[in-house]
């Protein structure tokens, strides 16, 4: 049975050796242009390749996004920037232009194109004409519900289909948004979304300048554009059993602990079942972990019944946090058990800790001993990525993340 891909995002280089470590099959980057998260670190040229290298010395497989709608002046530009990544082994190039799918073709031909959810996909007779063109996969429209999925699969068995399982939802379609660059100028299809469906927003009548009416009776007001997240976690068998080929985890501006912990939880749903699909069970620990990642309220999208006013958050478009990213093990010494690691946000002698790892590894531990880079003990780690050793109570490996609650309980 060919196991399906579990594909991550890597807004940055040390994203994607975390992806990867935490089990990601294939992770999904952008360069400093082209893409559609122009606010995300990104990568040059020699991050590229680097982060290219690092996969496939583990296996894995590395696919560039190129997915902007561009303008005119955009393509001299663009026709240049092929060129000068061509020489890059990328397993793919993401992309939703035909113009940027013929430079592909002519200045890269030996390299799989798959077509970019901003292409909106939504049907089989759509699906085989971008296999026409040379398309190897089609990254599905987020509007499908899993019966069109499904259907759209059989009906075109020869390509490949990958959808989105989790993270954060567009109001428009498929990410096609006017609304960014109506109100700041900033336009989202060449990647410079300023996320304006997460704005509040109020009713004015042209009459009564000034007089602000909720859009529902709510008085604090209503993000009416505010989607809740993706969240697939308790459908994998049914996404696995549709026929995609890959599944897809949104998020190339999230932090490198959102990355790692979403990672984790779904390589852990999807392993479990192909060890068993006839006995496979959820897992209902498996969303509390996804939760200590910072997250809005969440639903299953389009997937099961079109969204209702059920499937939007008004009340406020902020992020739960219930966990503070700590620090990152650089190294251990299993004589002394001390740690190395690189502090992320303050922590003291007395936390309550947790440690996640790789292959959902999970330990919990109150911090007992610190020092400083000079070996002298220290009661709290307050300055931004200082490094710092830590007494651990069982072993740990480099990659390994420290966390807590913020209410400094064990869950």
């Amino acid at each position: 049975m060919n196991k399906i891909e579990l594909l991550a995002p890597a807004g940055d280089l040390q994203k994607l050796k975390f992806a990867i470590h935490y089990g990601a099959d294939a992770v999904y980057i952008g360069g400093q242009i082209f893409g559609l998260r122009a606010a995300a670190r990104n990568f040059t040229y020699e991050q590229m390749k680097e982060g290219v290298e690092f996969a496939h010395e583990r296996g894995k497989k590395v696919f560039l996004v190129m997915n902007i709608i561009p303008h005119n002046e955009d393509l001299d530009a663009l026709e240049h920037y092929i060129e000068e990544i061509k020489s890059i082994k990328f397993d793919a190039i993401i992309l939703s232009d035909p113009g940027t799918l013929m430079f592909i073709k002519e200045h890269i031909p030996e390299v799989e194109v798959h077509l970019s959810t901003q292409a909106n996909n939504t049907n089989y007779m759509s699906a085989k004409f971008w296999q026409s063109q040379g398309v190897s996969r089609v990254i599905m429209a987020r509007e499908l519900s899993m019966a069109e999925i499904q259907d759209t699969v059989t009906k075109v068995p020869d390509l490949e289909f990958e959808a989105f399982m989790h993270g954060a939802m567009c109001i428009s379609y498929s990410g096609r948004c006017l609304l960014s660059n109506y109100m700041v100028n900033k336009d989202a299809n060449r990647g410079e979304c300023k996320h304006a469906c997460r704005w509040e927003y109020v009713l004015m009548e042209k009459k009564r300048e000034g007089e602000y009416y909720p859009v529902v009776e709510d008085e604090t007001g209503t993000y009416f554009f505010n989607a809740k997240d993706l969240c697939m976690i308790e459908h994998v068998p049914e996404l696995i059993e549709s026929g995609l080929s890959s599944l897809k985890i949104e998020g190339r501006m999230k932090s490198l602990y959102y990355v790692a912990n979403i990672v984790r939880v779904y390589r852990k749903a999807i392993d479990e079942y192909y060890k068993n699909p006839e006995g496979f069970k959820y897992d209902p620990q498996w969303l509390d972990e996804i939760k200590k990642a910072s997250h809005r309220e969440f639903s299953t999208g389009f997937y099961y019944e079109k969204p209702t006013e059920e499937d939007q958050h008004y009340g406020t478009s902020a992020y739960s946090r219930e966990y503070d990213f700590l620090g990152i093990v650089q190294s251990y010494d299993p004589e002394t058990k001390l740690a190395t690691i690189e502090q992320r946000n303050k922590m003291s002698v007395g936390d309550n800790i947790e440690i996640m790892g790789p292959d959902y590894v999970q330990i919990d531990q109150a911090i007992e001993y610190m020092e400083n880079e000079r070996g002298y003990e220290i009661q709290d780690a307050p300055h931004a990525q200082q490094i710092i050793k830590m007494r651990m109570q069982a072993p740990v490996e480099p990659y390994f993340i420290l966390r807590k609650r913020k209410d400094g309980r064990f869950e």
